[in-house]
């Protein structure tokens, strides 16, 4: 049992861990990007499906399938927003 022993961090150890960076991954406001560009295309897509079944260029089920994609694709979005929110809050309440 002798064998086990923990040995002290220094501090300067634990900066250079917090300063390491990823390489060729993308960062966590890359991918919120990324999901804004893609909620905001598919909102697009169904603001033009209106105006052509309007128009009589398409029919009703192409529009709710539209509509539906660009629902779901915002309350996705919103909920994972409201977790990383949630996230954070909870870390800013932890104390050190």
């Amino acid at each position: 049992m002798s064998d086990f022993r923990i040995d002290p961090i220094s501090s300067q150890q634990v900066q250079r861990a917090g300063n390491v960076k990823t390489k060729g991954g993308s960062g966590f406001g890359e991918v919120i990007n990324q999901a804004v560009n893609k909620v905001g295309k598919l909102e697009n897509e169904a603001d033009k499906s209106i105006v052509n079944m309007l128009q009589g260029k398409a029919d009703i089920h192409q529009t709710m399938v539209a509509l539906q994609k660009s629902d779901l694709s915002m309350r996705l979005f919103l909920a994972v927003r409201n977790k990383a929110i949630e996230a954070y809050r909870e870390v800013m309440r932890m104390q050190f």
